[in-house]
């Protein structure tokens, strides 16, 4: 019989998580009190904490990843919540007591997911939205059916978790339902879309957040805005790497526009480090690791760690009533593995010139823009 994880006050918690070239997609990726939302106020420092210590300054830990502040009455949406980072974010957040709706494009495998987290989580109010985020008439279709349903937790969002993410590993260069090469489309354009048609819905809620995630990947990249669909010069790898650089850029914008039309809505920016399946725990149909692939990864667990542990930093980003729009989240240990941590955003990920380009851009692309005025 195995050993049941820890759970956060009911339940436990990728390196991103990607996409094979079969089309697949998969997810990228506790204090004491209410789980109630945050409200706006400036960034912390990057590099500080909450309150306004520094990080090493000595305090007394807030947060415990096994233990979340219980949600009821709220209802968050994971992007990819079917399979990696992405099932365990909904996991651990239906752990909380909270709705928590799982988009993705592959029912069965969504229905599986479902399974899984109801089998862990007595009770668990859990839910799947048909979403393909690399088709925006069906992006478009799935915040209207999230707006119009009826049932628990229908017509409120409290946070959204872009998550899902697509990564290629070999030519030829592969494109959307709309024309834009995939992992562009995906990580990036179909997330900038979906928040856009959510937007009504998520500044009906007080501090409601938008958590979207990053990678690891992303800080040795940079944005070439003259050929952002890797049209001239295709390495999967290196677009992969500004697709999550541009859903990075993307969220630290979101952030400065908040504020500026003065809404209460936060947006956060995490990354879920370096996350190995043979690290990973069973969670079978959705995930079976061999002996000999956990045997494998040993070694790297002195550096890396599982995909439950990669959604700590969302999970967090969700729920911790600490958390400031405009920061950014990820593993303690390097960047790389552990509990979630504040972090300094590398400066090409807050450039305000890049950033503008690219929402231009993006506006461009998909016909519609996040408005929160």
């Amino acid at each position: 019989m195995p050993v049941p994880e820890p759970r956060p006050t009911a339940t436990p918690a990728d390196a991103d998580t990607s996409e094979s070239a079969s089309g697949s997609v998969s997810a990228s990726g506790s204090g004491s009190g209410s789980a109630s939302a945050a409200g706006s106020g400036p960034a912390a420092e990057p590099g500080s904490v909450p309150g306004g210590r520094r990080e090493g300054a000595r305090r007394r830990p807030t947060w415990d990843v096994r233990r979340l502040p219980a949600a009821e009455g709220r209802t968050f949406l994971v992007t990819g919540g079917n399979a990696g980072i992405g099932y365990f974010v909904a996991e651990q957040l239906a752990g909380t007591g909270a709705t928590v709706v799982l988009g993705s494009r592959d029912a069965a495998r969504a229905a599986d997911a479902l399974g899984s987290i109801r089998a862990r989580v007595p009770g668990a109010r859990v839910r799947h939205l048909a979403l393909d985020l690399a088709d925006l008439a069906s992006v478009r279709t799935a915040a209207e059916t999230f707006a119009g349903d009826a049932g628990p937790g229908g017509g409120r969002l409290d946070a959204v978790v872009l998550n899902a993410g697509v990564a290629l590993d070999h030519p030829p260069r592969r494109l959307t339902h709309d024309g834009h090469e995939l992992m562009f489309g995906t990580n990036h354009l179909g997330h900038f879309a979906l928040t856009a048609h959510l937007a009504p819905l998520l500044a009906a809620t007080e501090g409601s957040r938008i958590v979207t995630t990053g990678s690891f990947a992303a800080r040795s990249e940079r944005m070439d805005l003259d050929d952002p669909q890797s049209l001239h010069d295709y390495r999967p790898k290196r677009t992969y790497g500004r697709s999550k650089l541009a859903q990075m850029l993307f969220g630290f914008a979101l952030d400065r526009r908040l504020r500026a039309a003065g809404s209460g809505t936060l947006s956060v920016v995490v990354h879920p480090g370096g996350a190995l399946d043979g690290l990973t725990p069973a969670r079978p149909p959705l995930h079976t690791p061999g002996r000999g692939s956990r045997l494998a990864t040993l070694p790297a667990g002195l550096l890396l760690h599982g995909k439950h542990a990669g959604a700590w930093p969302a999970v967090r980003a969700v729920l911790d009533e600490e958390v400031r729009g405009g920061q950014l989240w990820g593993p303690a240990a390097f960047g790389l593995r552990g509990e979630p941590r504040l972090e300094r955003p590398r400066p090409h990920m807050v450039d305000r010139g890049t950033a503008d380009r690219l929402w231009e851009m993006s506006v461009e692309l998909t016909g519609v823009e996040p408005e929160f005025g």
